[in-house]
Parts: structure tokens; sequence; C-alpha cells
């Protein structure tokens, strides 16, 4: 089995449109969607959702309140303001970083799986689709991504299929790391203007680094001919 993720060091680049290309012309491939803070590729495959996953990215603090005795120790030492007045957690803010949990000498305050997005199998009129959502300002992209090409791999042993084709996040960091782990090539999707070819750039140096085939794409090669 193969793997083949699209990136670009920046958004706008037209990496989606060039994966819906992709899948349309490839034969017996499972597509993947790893851009989870945005994915677009769904608008234009328009895929059947089959099963629906809820992903737990981290956890949230949660209070017993029978053995909470209001000494104020969560409050003292949760470094972002997650404890109310009140002694309740404030979900907003709470980090699942486990050190109310920690300092609590009745054992009142435990932690417990916080719902971060939902990841999708699907049908599309091109192939099986793993893809997934994140929810507005979680965490854990990294997770979610590693969660949806775990999905795709799944699919394509389920369905025989011999090539996985990834579109994968934009920009350098850690969830692009988790699209490109382990793939056998990478597309890079940039564009000839000054903040397109930078990212490039730096993006070509990821792949280098992590030893990846990396080819160039030049999407709107002509917009820019000087």
């Amino acid at each position: 089995m193969k793997q083949f993720t699209i990136i670009s060091g920046k958004g706008g680049t037209g990496k989606t449109t060039i994966t819906a290309a992709f899948a349309s012309l490839a034969e017996n491939a499972v597509l993947a969607d790893c851009d989870v803070d945005a994915p677009d590729l769904h608008l234009i495959l328009k895929p059947e959702i089959k099963e629906t996953f809820e992903f737990s990215g981290l956890k949230i603090a949660s209070k017993d309140e029978e053995k909470c005795t209001e000494c104020g120790k969560c409050r003292e030492y949760c470094r972002f303001d997650a404890i109310d007045d009140d002694f309740n957690v404030i979900k907003e803010r709470c980090e699942g970083c486990g050190v109310c949990e920690y300092v609590c000498p009745a054992g009142a305050i435990y932690l417990v799986d916080r719902k971060s997005g939902f990841a999708y199998l699907s049908e599309t009129r091109f192939g099986p689709m793993s893809h997934a959502e994140l929810d507005t300002a979680e965490e854990a992209t990294g997770k979610l991504i590693s969660m949806v090409r775990n999905n795709a791999r799944i699919l394509a042993d389920k369905y025989n299929r011999d090539l996985i084709i990834i579109d994968g996040p934009p920009g350098i960091g850690c969830p692009v790391i988790s699209a490109i782990s382990g793939v056998d090539l990478v597309l890079i999707v940039t564009e000839p203007t000054l903040s397109g070819i930078h990212d490039m750039e730096r993006i070509l140096g990821v792949a280098k680094h992590f030893s990846i085939p990396a080819v160039v794409c030049i999407n709107k090669f002509d917009i820019n001919p000087g």
C-alpha cells in the first residue's frame, strides 16, 4: 500500500482542489482529509457518511461535589484560572493538565475524556473516504489526524485498495508532521508569489528532515509571469 500526501506551506494555493483532481484520476484509492481544523475536501466530493466516531482529544477536570471540601487548593494551583470562586471547573479554560487532581487532598477532582470533534467514514463517487472535523477552539489536531490516517488504512485493507491519497493541512507544524510521517511521497502545492515560494522552501525543509521524497506543483503558474 502506498501513501501520498498533498500539502502546502500556506493556505490558498489550491491544495484541496488538486487533491480532488487526483481522486478523480486515481484507481483503487482511499481518500483521507487530514486538514481537520478546516476540512473542505467534502465540499468538492460530497461524501455520504456511513459511520461517525466521537473524538476525545484532551482530558477535562470534573469535580465530585460530595467529596469537595472547598479547601481551595485546586484554585490556588490552576495556572489557567479554570476554577471559579465556587470551586467549579470552567470548562472553556480547562487545559486538562491534571494539576488540580494531583493537589486535591480529598480526591474530589478527576479527569474525564473531553469531546473534541468527530471522525467519519464515508463513500464518495471516487471511492471510500476517511475524514474528520475538530470542534472550534479544540486542540489535539495531530491526534485526530492520526485517527483519520488509521481509519484510511482500515478502509484500504477492507476494500483491497493499494493507494491512500491524503489532503494534508497547510503550514509546517505538528499537524503537517502527523500527515506526512511514513508516507511514500509528498506533493507540495505552491504558487508563484513571494510568500508562496518562502513557505514552499520551509515545507521542503520539513520533508527533507524526515527523509520523505517531495515534488512541487506550481499552481496558478501564470498569475505572476514576471
